[in-house]
């Protein structure tokens, strides 16, 4: 049994977050959690006070929230009759990161799927705040961020990109866990490193030679780009091949770093297509799949 948490604000991005999900675990016994984190116009969770069941602005607040979430199921009955699928739905009263980490735990959630931007977010922002800020923050659970112009079509050949610079020491975990993605999508992984140096120093060459060996009976390739900028050679790359899905992995600072700012984010979703798998430290990824 998967357990994936689906946060919602009931946009439209957040539904195909929800749809290419359903699809991703189309053979799988699957528990689907919708989350609808709502809040007043009136306080924060960052108020001293905290509105409490009762008062009107929270209950008129929690039942919009709850209103959400039955129409969404409704939805659901009439677009997913599979019968591996279970829909549970929460509403609760707090920030999206803050329940999106109440979640993780409580339901003990193997990813998180949730869409590019909200229904607050202007038309010009490619992530919205939230989307951002989850990916910065959630740092015990894959979050898996998904553009509304994705599309998870099972016919074509497919590859998934898993970005690297060597600089750190893959795991077995980690290496299961790009794999099980990859299978999701019938992909064969494409291991990338955009140059930034004439040669690998002797770190780099070891990592690399020890992710060859973790990837032995796992279809796969090793490319490099020079001469080009990490944001623009990952574009580049995924653009020119059609791959299906970006792993990027934040086991430690320096190129991912980067990745994470908020500026390359913009910059690698300009032509938003492609979700963007963000995998936690190597020591959660066991308790995964």
């Amino acid at each position: 049994m998967k357990n994936v948490l689906v946060p919602t604000d009931f946009s439209k991005n957040a539904w195909k977050a929800l749809e290419y999900s359903i699809h991703l675990f189309e053979k799988d016994v699957c528990t689907f959690y919708l989350l609808n984190a709502f809040q007043t116009d009136y306080f924060t969770t960052t108020s001293i006070m905290v509105p409490e069941p009762g008062e009107p602005a929270y209950d008129l607040a929690h039942e919009q929230s709850k209103d959400g979430l039955e129409k969404l199921l409704d939805g659901l009955s009439l677009m997913n009759e599979n019968p591996n699928h279970h829909f549970k739905i929460v509403s609760m009263y707090n920030s999206v990161t803050e329940a999106i980490k109440w979640g993780i735990e409580k339901y003990n959630i193997n990813l998180v799927v949730m869409g590019t931007k909200g229904s607050g977010d202007p038309e010009n922002r490619i992530f919205g705040s939230n989307t951002i800020h989850v990916s910065d923050n959630c740092n015990t659970c894959p979050v898996l961020i998904v553009p509304e112009n994705a599309l998870f079509v099972p016919e074509i050949k497919k590859e998934v990109v898993f970005a690297t610079n060597f600089r750190y020491k893959c795991s077995q975990a980690g290496v299961n866990y790009v794999n099980e993605i990859a299978n999701r999508f019938s992909a064969a992984v494409r291991i990338l490193y955009i140059q930034e140096h004439e040669h690998l120093d002797e770190e780099q060459e070891n990592n690399r030679e020890h992710l060859q060996d973790l990837l032995r009976n796992i279809s796969h390739s090793f490319h490099t780009l020079t001469n080009i900028s990490v944001t623009k050679g990952i574009i580049t790359f995924i653009e020119s091949r059609g791959s299906q899905l970006l792993i990027l992995n934040r086991e430690k600072p320096g190129f991912f770093k980067k990745i994470f700012s908020r500026s390359i984010l913009h910059e690698i979703s300009k032509k938003p297509k492609v979700p963007i798998l963000v995998l936690p430290e190597t020591r959660y990824l066991p308790r995964l799949f």
